[in-house]
């Protein structure tokens, strides 16, 4: 299937990218590649002189996707930093030696891919002859603002500066690719800012981040309670705000965007309790606040009820366990301070 990525259709069609999908002119592929990449020194190897290049190029919001080649062995270097931009190279034939370590490289063929955020780290890279690309340019400001809309913090630079080596035929981010290739060749093209855009590479940097995290020794859940998802995060607030009235959680997920069951699994990830232990707590809190600034003469019967509390006896054991004293004491303590 990648193979043919933004060759063919969905209908086995070549897709036409006019002339200019191919090259033999250094002035034009060096053009290509500042404009799609960022600015970088081009070296060629070998005996050949003049590029065999193919240069092909989509968006899907942000994010430049490339099929590309040079045609000849090259040697790259001196990319520049203030173009803010990450590499994703993803090999389909030949093979790529990158700068690994500060002393040491490693080697990409068939299938395998390399991260690389260029305006965190220095890098250099080999192409052989045969080498084909099927790339990702993403900026760095569009994966920063998405870890932290999704995670809830911002990643440091043990992240960003590691240069990692991924993927392999049967991997999870080929399958990824796969599907990101057949959603552009459809029969419905994308545009570059429409909505399945913008969902389609928020999984493309949920997936890398991932993949990255992993390859770096990089945990994406150290920041414990703020490195919940989004949606758990916005969860919370709606249950703080409507505790009173109790919304169900099918209705709270259907409202942050993702099914009942994420919603459960995040939260005993993230937070260790389920989201209906959450609502009971949040209730429990707004209780014992309401028993400490309502006038005296409403009882805690009435405050109870206020809150959809039933049944006395196990709402004051419960209270009891939390805060420990019962809700006479908590209203008894308040009203004498005053």
């Amino acid at each position: 299937m990648l193979n043919d990525a933004l060759l063919l259709g969905s209908d086995g069609i070549p897709i036409d990218h006019g002339p200019k999908a191919i090259s033999n002119d250094w002035d034009e592929v060096r053009d290509f590649c500042k404009k799609v990449y960022m600015p970088y020194k081009i070296d060629p190897l070998g005996r050949s002189s003049r590029p065999d290049a193919t240069l092909i190029s989509s968006k899907i919001g942000d994010i430049t996707l490339t099929r590309f080649s040079y045609g000849v062995p090259v040697h790259l270097c001196e990319f520049d930093p203030a173009a803010g931009n990450i590499l994703v190279l993803n090999t389909l034939r030949g093979a790529l030696n990158h700068k690994y370590g500060e002393h040491s490289q490693t080697c990409t063929g068939v299938g395998e891919s390399f991260v690389v955020d260029c305006s965190r780290t220095d890098y250099w890279l080999d192409a052989d002859q045969d080498h084909m690309q099927l790339n990702l340019t993403i900026p760095h400001d569009t994966i920063a603002t998405i870890a932290e809309r999704w995670l809830g913090f911002l990643p440091d630079d043990n992240l960003w500066t590691k240069r990692v080596k991924f993927g392999g035929q049967s991997s999870n981010w080929q399958s990824l690719l796969k599907y990101i290739t057949s959603s552009l060749n459809s029969d419905l093209p994308l545009q570059a800012d429409d909505a399945i855009s913008r969902h389609l590479e928020e999984i493309i940097c949920i997936e890398l981040l991932r993949e990255w995290a992993n390859g770096s020794n990089y945990r994406l859940d150290h920041g414990g309670r703020s490195a919940a998802p989004y949606y758990v995060r916005h969860a919370e607030e709606i249950l703080r705000d409507e505790a009173r009235d109790a919304p169900t959680i099918t209705n709270i997920a259907k409202r942050v965007g993702v099914t009942g069951r994420t919603l459960s699994n995040s939260f005993l990830r993230f937070r260790g309790i389920s989201p209906r232990a959450f609502l009971a707590n949040c209730r429990l809190d707004g209780f014992r606040q309401d028993l400490k600034t309502c006038p005296p003469e409403i009882t805690i019967a009435q405050i109870a009820s206020c809150w959809g509390y039933i049944s006395f006896g196990p709402l004051a054991g419960r209270y009891k366990s939390r805060f420990g004293e019962t809700p006479s004491q908590t209203r008894a303590t308040s009203h004498s301070k005053i």
